[in-house]
């Protein structure tokens, strides 16, 4: 997917839009760490609109190959004919590739990302004998979510010690809430609101819950209330049935909610 029209919304957490300008500027591979939602995928658009990059963005999953990554030859009326993947494509053109939930990826593909994350900067393509060299405008952006790390799905230390790091996380109340008001399209009372309803659900994580109430989620209840859907019901499509299926837990989720919004 190639980044085009205006540039996306993105508010800073902390230092991550400067670090990542340096690691731009002296052509270094950056890995983002996140949970789900925090807003990985939103900041690296913003990056490659702020310097005017193209960006091809790889949903990473089990059965994804290096092809997939690469490229392949291809059959046509014609005969065969090669076919860049949207790594070779962003070598080629001076693109940022992002790799979205590297980790979901099998670890003999990521293996192909190596000689370009370090000096040499070159990507081979064994099947058409090209050596192609990277140049000052190609970026390697990666991203995870290091709660779903475990033995069998992590990054390998000779991979991740290849990269710039950035963690991102949730954004604090303040920034959280003008983010909601804005792609939320809400009032600052209702994003502070939805907001302190977010925390309250967060803090259930560690004992209920999988995962948090992202960011995300946050903002698509805000979008459904905007519109005219009644706040609870809006909430517990965007809070609860997302987050579990567990009866129990559901009904401590709907308990926090009715706290927040059960008398509007």
């Amino acid at each position: 997917m190639k980044n085009i029209g205006e540039g996306p919304y993105y508010l800073a957490q902390g230092g991550e839009v400067a670090l990542f300008e340096h690691a731009a500027r002296h052509c270094l591979p950056v890995l983002v760490k996140g949970p789900t939602g925090c807003g990985k995928t939103r900041f690296i658009q913003y990056m490659a609109h702020r310097l005017s990059r193209e960006l091809y963005t790889v949903a990473c999953h089990d059965d994804l190959t290096a092809a997939d990554l690469v490229g392949r030859h291809l059959i046509s009326g014609d005969g065969t004919f090669w076919q860049d993947g949207p790594l070779t494509r962003s070598v080629r053109e001076g693109a940022i590739c992002y790799l979205d939930e590297v980790i979901e990826a099998r670890k003999d593909t990521t293996v192909v990302l190596h000689p370009l994350a370090d000096d040499r900067r070159i990507l081979p393509l064994e099947r058409t004998g090209e050596m192609l060299e990277a140049g000052e405008n190609f970026m390697l952006v990666v991203s995870y979510n290091p709660g779903y790390q475990n033995i069998l799905k992590g990054m390998k230390p000779s991979t991740r010690q290849r990269f710039v790091g950035i963690s991102l996380d949730y954004p604090a109340p303040d920034i959280e809430a003008q983010v909601v008001e804005t792609e939320g399209q809400v009032d600052k009372l209702l994003a502070r609101r939805i907001v302190d309803l977010g925390q309250a659900l967060r803090r259930l994580e560690q004992h209920d819950l999988e995962e948090a109430a992202s960011t995300r989620l946050l903002i698509y209840a805000a979008r459904l209330i905007s519109s005219g859907l009644d706040p609870m019901q809006a909430c517990q499509a965007c809070m609860v049935e997302p987050l579990t299926d567990d009866v129990k837990t559901a009904d401590a989720l709907r308990q926090i909610i009715d706290i927040h919004f059960g008398h509007t």
